[in-house]
C-alpha cells in the first residue's frame, strides 16, 4: 500500500501539475528528466571510453540499490551501461536510488565469489543533517528547513569543502542538497576513491571537532591555547556567520532556554553574573531598531570575557593557565559548539556505505536532490529555489505546448529548471573530472608500457 506521504499533492507556487502526486509523476520524470547519461559519465570515470586502458567492466561492478514502493530495498543491482540503467529505472520506478561501491566483481554475481567478493573503491562521502542541530534551531525541528537554519548548512559546506581542498588536496568534490533537510558531499578524486576504511575514518575524524553532547553542552575539541590552523580557519568562517546571520536568525540570546544554555559555556560563575549585568545595561541603552538584541548581547559577552582575560593576565605572580586557557577559548567554544559541522561519522567511515544518488526525488517533499555550487551556497534557497518533480512536469508541458508544430523535443528538459541543476553538476564536477580521468588512463598506459604489456610512443 502506498505511503500516504507519497500521495501528498505537490504543486508549489502553482508551477506544478495540479492534482498529480509525486508517485504518479515519477515515470515521466525518469523518462524525460532524470540525467542518466550524466550519472554514467560521472560513475564510469572515463572507463566508458574507447581508450586502450579503459576498463569495460568497471561500471558494471558498481552497486546500485533501489528502494521500491513499500520500503522494499533491492541491493546489489549492477548494469552494463547507461541504457541498461535507464531501462531498469523505467521498469521499476524506484522511490529512491542509492549508490554503493565498485566491487571486485559484478555485485549480482557476488555469491559465486564468497569471501573474494569485496569493495575495491568508492567515493569518500559525507552526510550532514539539520536534525543534528535541533538543540540550536529555534525556527523548527525534525524535517523543517527554512532560510533561518540554512546558514548552518552553508557554513558546513564552506568549512568541509575548504578543508578537503587545502588540507587533503582533493579537487573533484560534489555537494548535493538532499531534497529535504540535509546535504551530501562526494569526493571523487582517484586518491579519495581508493581510501581504505581506516583512512576514511581518519579523514572524517579530522573534521570531527564537534563531539556530541555532555551535561547539557555540546563538546568541541579545542585543546591547548593555540588552535590548529585548519580549526582556526573554520573558526574564522564561523565568527563572521555567527554574528551576521546565525545569532539573529535563531534568536539564541533572547530570553529563554537557548540563552541560558549558551551561558553554560562560560567557565566561571562570576563571569556569568558579569555578563548578565552587561546584558541588562546593554538592553537599556540600546537604540531600538538599529541593532538586533542578540548581536548586542553577544558583543557584551565578548567584552566581558575580554575584560576577564585582561584581568587574569595583569595579576602578579605569573599566569594561571588553568584559568586563562578556558577563558580565552570560551568565545570560540560557544561558536563552534553551536555551528561547527556535525557529521554523520558512520556514513564516511565505510567504503560499502550506501548514499542517495544526486537527482533523486524526495518522496515527502517532491524536491529534486540538486547539486550545489559551494561558491554560491549562501544564495541557495532550499525552500523555494529547488525544483519539484511536479513543477518540472509543468515546465515540460509548457515547453511542449510552445514547441513549433507541437512536436515533442527529445531534450525538452533543457527548457526546465533541470537544465540549471545539470549545469551545476557539469561545472562543479564533470568538467574537472574529464581531465583527471584522462590523466588516470594515461597513467595506466605508462604502467602497461613499463611492464611490457604495451608498446606505445608517447
Amino acid at each position: 500500500m502506498a505511503d500516504t506521504a507519497k500521495k501528498q499533492r505537490v504543486d508549489q507556487a502553482g508551477s506544478g501539475v495540479p492534482g498529480i502526486s509525486v508517485q504518479e509523476a515519477m515515470p515521466t520524470y525518469y523518462a524525460k528528466l532524470f540525467p542518466t547519461q550524466h550519472m554514467v559519465k560521472w560513475l564510469a570515470y572515463g572507463n566508458d571510453s574507447k581508450h586502450a586502458q579503459a576498463d569495460s567492466h568497471f561500471f558494471n561492478r558498481r552497486e546500485f540499490c533501489f528502494t521500491l514502493q513499500g520500503d522494499i530495498f533491492v541491493r546489489y543491482q549492477a548494469f552494463k551501461d547507461g541504457a541498461a540503467l535507464q531501462e531498469a529505472i523505467m521498469r521499476r520506478c524506484p522511490d529512491k536510488i542509492d549508490i554503493g561501491p565498485v566491487y571486485s566483481a559484478n555485485p549480482m554475481d557476488r555469491h559465486k565469489f564468497g569471501a573474494a567478493f569485496h569493495p575495491v573503491e568508492r567515493e569518500l562521502v559525507f552526510d550532514i543533517d539539520l536534525t543534528d542541530y535541533d538543540d540550536v534551531r529555534t525556527c523548527g525541528s525534525g524535517g523543517h528547513i527554512c532560510a533561518k537554519c540554512w546558514p548552518l548548512m552553508s557554513v558546513a559546506v564552506k568549512i568541509i569543502d575548504k578543508g578537503l581542498r587545502e588540507e587533503f588536496g582533493f579537487k573533484h568534490i560534489l555537494w548535493v542538497y538532499s531534497g529535504r533537510r540535509g546535504i551530501h558531499c562526494w569526493v571523487c578524486d582517484p586518491s579519495a576513491r581508493q581510501l581504505t576504511d581506516e583512512q576514511r575514518s581518519a579523514v572524517a575524524s579530522w573534521f570531527a571537532v564537534y563531539k556530541g553532547h555532555e551535561e547539557g553542552k555540546a563538546r568541541v575539541a579545542l585543546l591547548g591555547g593555540t588552535m590548529h590552523p585548519a580549526v582556526e580557519r573554520a573558526a574564522g568562517i564561523l565568527r563572521s556567520a555567527w554574528e551576521q546571520t546565525l545569532l539573529p536568525a535563531q534568536r539564541l540570546l533572547e530570553d529563554g532556554p537557548q540563552c541560558e544554555a549558551l551561558l553554560r559555556y562560560l567557565p566561571e560563575e562570576g563571569l556569568v553574573e558579569t555578563v548578565r549585568k552587561k546584558w541588562t545595561e546593554a538592553s537599556r541603552s540600546r537604540n531600538a531598531g538599529n541593532t538586533d538584541v542578540n548581536v548586542v548581547r553577544w558583543r557584551a559577552l565578548e567584552e566581558a570575557v575580554a575584560e576577564r582575560v585582561r584581568e587574569e593576565r595583569s595579576k602578579k605572580g605569573g599566569l594561571n593557565y588553568k584559568v586563562l586557557g578556558p577563558l580565552e577559548r570560551c568565545v570560540d567554544e560557544i561558536i563552534m559548539a553551536h555551528a561547527y559541522p556535525r557529521l554523520d561519522m558512520e556514513v564516511s567511515k565505510k567504503m560499502n556505505h550506501l548514499l542517495k544518488a544526486p537527482f533523486c526525488v524526495h518522496p515527502k517533499t517532491g524536491k529534486v536532490c540538486v547539486p550545489l555550487d559551494p561558491k554560491a551556497v549562501d544564495a541557495f534557497d532550499p525552500v523555494d529555489g529547488v525544483p519539484t518533480v511536479t513543477s518540472l512536469l509543468g515546465e515540460l508541458a509548457a515547453a511542449k505546448e510552445a514547441a513549433e508544430g507541437g512536436k515533442p523535443n527529445p531534450e525538452a528538459w533543457r527548457d526546465t529548471a533541470m537544465a540549471d541543476a545539470v549545469s551545476v553538476f557539469e561545472s562543479c564536477l564533470l568538467d574537472g573530472l574529464a581531465a583527471s580521468n584522462k590523466e588516470e588512463l594515461t597513467g595506466r598506459t605508462r604502467v602497461a608500457v613499463a611492464v611490457g604489456q604495451m608498446n606505445v610512443d608517447f
